[in-house]
């Protein structure tokens, strides 16, 4: 599912730290030679480039690209450059110094990890920020945003697929209830898309769908213009298909005046190893145009380069 392609042969560590110092050296950087090693390395081998890169010239990688790189460009290579779990610490982070979409950010990265990556991510955040996750979302969201978002950022699911379909029918019937009163940020609704596994979520939806007629999400629609009900639709979204979240926010990002950069760089960044290329299935069914054309007709220079590769596109 992933779309980043690793050559066959990679070169050392010590010659990959080698070059990308080169790529610095001299009187302009070699943008194209920096795609070509961070672009073509996974998680592991990025880390260890960066703790290669460290040991032997004693300067952090992320530090240099920092100070060599610009713009969009730049936020991609450094957010592709993170640790995953550093990644979303800082992506968390940034979302509670902002209004503008910080709820959706901070959501998604609740539900769209594993509960081991959401844990990690928080002691990453812990380690970063000297505070906790957990603390900066309660200080820094209100209302019905806290009440959803609080318990998303701290839960740890079951993974497996075990389903107890008393207790999905049963939830079911309280979901249908709740969103009939339009109680939608009642303590129980939240509580069970924020504490149930997945696979329990998904079992309860079904039945809501077989039992009372309507998908949830169109049920949650009575008020298109409310943030809070976008985002709790949004929450079913990434719990039950993550895929079809993320190419509904890339093609907002694209296909709008003005290409939505800091949402194409995170998509990009954070689901390239992950599962980009069944987004990019779903992308190119929902607009009718492959996702490598839309990034090209819609980026340029070094930041489109660097989203061609990391998407898979061939020639990069």
């Amino acid at each position: 599912m992933s779309t980043l392609t690793v050559p066959s042969q990679i070169p050392s560590v010590s010659e990959d730290c080698e070059q990308l110092r080169k790529a610095f050296s001299g009187w302009g950087t070699n943008e194209g030679l920096i795609i070509s090693i961070l672009a073509h390395r996974n998680a592991a081998q990025r880390k260890l480039i960066r703790e290669q890169y460290a040991e032997t010239y004693g300067e952090d990688l992320l530090k240099a690209l920092d100070k060599e790189l610009s713009n969009d460009f730049e936020r991609l290579v450094l957010l592709w450059t993170l640790e995953p779990a550093e990644r979303d610490a800082l992506l968390a982070n940034e979302a509670t110094k902002r209004w503008t979409s910080s709820n959706q950010v901070l959501m998604e990265i609740a539900c769209t990890r594993s509960s081991n990556q959401l844990l990690q991510a928080r002691q990453a955040y812990h380690a970063r920020f000297k505070k906790s996750l957990e603390e900066d979302v309660a200080y820094h969201t209100k209302g019905d945003f806290r009440k959803l978002l609080l318990p998303l950022v701290s839960s740890y699911r079951y993974e497996g697929d075990e389903v107890n379909m008393t207790l999905a029918k049963s939830e079911a019937k309280i979901l249908h209830e709740k969103i009939s009163d339009k109680a939608y940020s009642d303590e129980d609704l939240i509580r069970i898309l924020a504490t149930r596994s997945k696979a329990q979520i998904n079992a309860t939806l079904n039945h809501y769908k077989n039992a009372f007629g309507n998908d949830i999400n169109k049920d949650l629609k009575t008020d298109p213009k409310d943030e809070y009900l976008a985002l709790l639709r949004a929450t079913v979204k990434c719990l039950i298909r993550p895929e079809k979240y993320f190419e509904k926010v890339l093609r907002l990002a694209i296909n709008r005046q003005g290409t939505d950069e800091g949402a194409l760089t995170r998509v990009v960044a954070t689901r390239a190893e992950v599962d980009m290329k069944i987004i990019k299935e779903e992308y190119h069914k929902r607009s009718s145009v492959p996702l490598d054309r839309a990034i090209v007709k819609d980026t340029h220079g070094d930041y489109e380069k660097m989203l061609l590769a990391l998407v898979g596109y061939e020639d990069a």
